[in-house]
């Protein structure tokens, strides 16, 4: 499954499908493999944040996306964030823009 598909899929499904699908997205594709399961569950966080926004069509604004990567930075060390990380978390939400 490709992310795009992840995305499109999404938008009328029940939180514990979207988690489901987030876990299959994240085995299958490479770009995503080295996310832990608290790194999933963060990036989950934020597709549920956002997924009023995403049901209605509407992308996020790069205002958005540079806020949460800037608590996601200052947060670093709790969460145990490697660079890395942030970088695949930032693509991800930056696919959400449209």
């Amino acid at each position: 499954m490709e992310f795009e598909e992840f995305l499109d899929s999404i938008k009328d499904q029940p939180s514990y499908i979207i988690e489901r699908k987030l876990n299959s997205l994240v085995k299958k594709n490479y770009n995503f493999k080295n996310l832990s399961s608290d790194n999933k569950k963060l990036v989950l966080g934020l597709i549920k944040k956002y997924r009023p926004k995403i049901k209605r069509g509407i992308g996020l604004s790069d205002y958005l996306i540079r806020k949460d990567m800037y608590q996601l930075y200052q947060g670093r060390y709790e969460h145990d964030l490697t660079k890395r990380d942030r970088q695949q978390i930032k693509a991800i939400l930056e696919s959400l823009k449209k």
